[in-house]
């Protein structure tokens, strides 16, 4: 029986390669921590379409934790277990600050991704290449369910960095976070997936001190803390390194893999 009844993983950078690839090394030991008795949870930016495949991939069904914490999913039926949805009216600044600065940005609801202004071929193929197939609309007046994540991408960080340094400066009632380096996500201000991975273990009865946790990078902070045992891969920036309780290998060297043999076999 594992000491970790919960293990929580993000996706990119943790458990897939920069190729965004799932090794086999990585998927036997998931499965073999699986079968050993623990629940498995992807904890991850993605939204439900594209995270659903890796889960199965995987070999598995259950929850998934998507959109940075802000809605919970079941990955047999797709149905929302849990959210942190927020008026659409709160992205008035961030929309308008966009447009101003071409910016590209589109919005999430639990399940579907929308844009709302015409893309060129190639900004579909990149959405086609995460498996998201974005819903075109005219406003966002016109969402037929609440937000859950604003999200901002730029090919180049450091124009992110500005970004982010303007957007810390405003008076809004939602979360600025650096998902990545070419990503900033706009959410609920409980929204995390920190708060995400306590509201389901609490619903399985599952203790803290029982979750373990692995991640890459700054929104996975208040998951690694939240764990009972979180771990920073060897990809991840200083800061996330420091707040873990222990580094493993990277995710091009099977770092959840070698995690996992070590603290639940």
């Amino acid at each position: 029986m594992n000491r970790y009844q919960l293990i929580a993983l993000d996706v990119d950078g943790t458990l897939l390669t920069d190729d965004h690839e799932l090794t086999e090394a990585t998927r036997s030991a998931v499965r073999q921590a699986h079968e050993a008795g623990a629940t498995i949870v992807l904890c991850t930016g993605r939204g439900p379409g594209n995270a659903i495949p890796v889960l199965e991939e995987l070999g598995l069904e259950g929850t998934v934790i998507t959109h940075n914490g802000s809605a919970t999913v079941r990955s047999s039926d797709r149905a929302v277990v849990h959210s942190f949805p927020f008026d659409p009216q709160d992205l008035d600044y961030f929309i308008r600050y966009c447009n101003e600065h071409r910016l590209h940005y589109d919005v999430s609801t639990p399940r579907d991704l929308h844009i709302f202004y015409d893309l060129p071929e190639e900004g579909y193929a990149l959405y086609e290449k995460f498996l998201i197939t974005p819903i075109r609309l005219e406003h966002v007046g016109a969402l037929a369910e609440q937000p859950v994540k604003f999200t901002v991408f730029s090919e180049d960080p450091a124009e992110l960095d500005r970004v982010e340094a303007a957007w810390r400066e405003v008076d809004s009632p939602l979360l600025v976070l650096r998902s990545g380096e070419q990503f900033i996500d706009v959410m609920h201000p409980e929204a995390s997936k920190g708060n995400a991975l306590r509201v389901l273990a609490d619903s399985l009865g599952i203790d803290r001190t029982q979750v373990l946790a692995m991640g890459n990078y700054f929104n996975d902070l208040d998951m690694l803390r939240f764990a009972g045992f979180g771990i920073a891969m060897d990809n991840s920036p200083e800061e996330v390194k420091r707040a873990a309780d222990e580094v493993t290998l990277s995710n091009n060297e099977d770092g959840v893999a070698a995690a996992l043999r070590r603290h639940c076999q």
